[in-house]
């Protein structure tokens, strides 16, 4: 008898633990739904496109590739693919990585919002767009364009640093590596792909960097240093770690190093 009551006793705690759980959880999820409708209340909703699955850089995107998810518009208006534009992106190529479900921002496809205007719209959240002055062996022969991804090399002046490097000895070094080149003159992706007709030649390069970046290719300028571009494959997303300084002293010592493992690699 005692037996069967303490299961009765069990199963009735059990029962009220599951109910007032059930009801803790209601009243969190309407505390939830609450405070859902009073942000879509406060800065409004829009319904944008995202990526159904990871996509590397360079992928050109089909209907499979797009979904749709409700966002606030507030900060992403105009930055974000509404639903209205998913023709707009179909067929185009994408310039940056992402993940599944992460929202497909115009300035995540090349060429960017045909209709926005400006260079602004082509810019990255929490990126600068930046233009150095470059001369057309300084930009592959002019053949940089916007889209295509660079690294920025420049040779200084430095002053003295004791008996490693004598005042005004030139010195090279790797400032920034693959970055994005936003414009060439005033020539951007959108412009190029509207304006079909031979290339103009240019005199400076606009770059997508970030601030600090954007700080240490100011000061290289202010350096009277001289920057130059190396062109990269489209499909080329790495990076050399720990690349050196490079003067005469480092030529001298490696460039019979280097030109073997040339001839090695042939």
């Amino acid at each position: 008898m005692k037996r069967r009551i303490v299961l009765i006793v069990s199963l009735v705690a059990g029962l009220a633990g599951a109910f007032l759980t059930r009801m803790f959880i209601s009243a969190k999820e309407a505390e939830y739904l609450e405070e859902k409708d009073r942000l879509a209340r406060k800065y409004g909703t829009m319904k944008v496109l995202a990526y159904t699955r990871d996509t590397p850089a360079g992928t050109v995107l089909s209907a499979g590739d797009i979904g749709q998810k409700t966002v606030p518009a507030k900060g992403l208006k105009g930055q974000a693919v509404e639903l209205e534009h998913l023709r707009d992106i179909i067929g185009r190529r994408t310039l940056v990585g992402n993940d599944a479900k992460e929202v497909i921002f115009w300035s995540d496809i090349e060429g960017g919002n045909p209709s926005a205007k400006g260079l602004s719209a082509d810019i990255k959240r929490q990126m600068r767009a930046m233009s150095i002055n470059v001369t057309g062996a300084a930009s592959v022969s002019g053949m940089v364009r916007p889209n295509d991804h660079v690294d920025v090399i420049g040779t200084f002046d430095f002053p003295s640093d004791g008996e490693l490097v004598k005042r005004g000895d030139p010195v090279t070094c790797t400032i920034l590596q693959n970055v994005l080149v936003l414009a060439t003159g005033k020539e951007t992706a959108k412009f190029h792909a509207r304006e079909l007709g031979v290339p103009q030649g240019y005199a400076t390069v606009t770059l997508e960097v970030t601030p600090r970046e954007a700080e240490m290719l100011a000061f290289a300028e202010q350096m009277r240093g001289r920057l130059v571009l190396t062109l990269r494959n489209a499909n080329d997303t790495s990076t050399e770690r720990e690349l050196p300084n490079v003067d005469f002293a480092k030529i001298r010592s490696e460039i019979e190093e280097l030109n073997q493992k040339r001839q090695m690699k042939r």
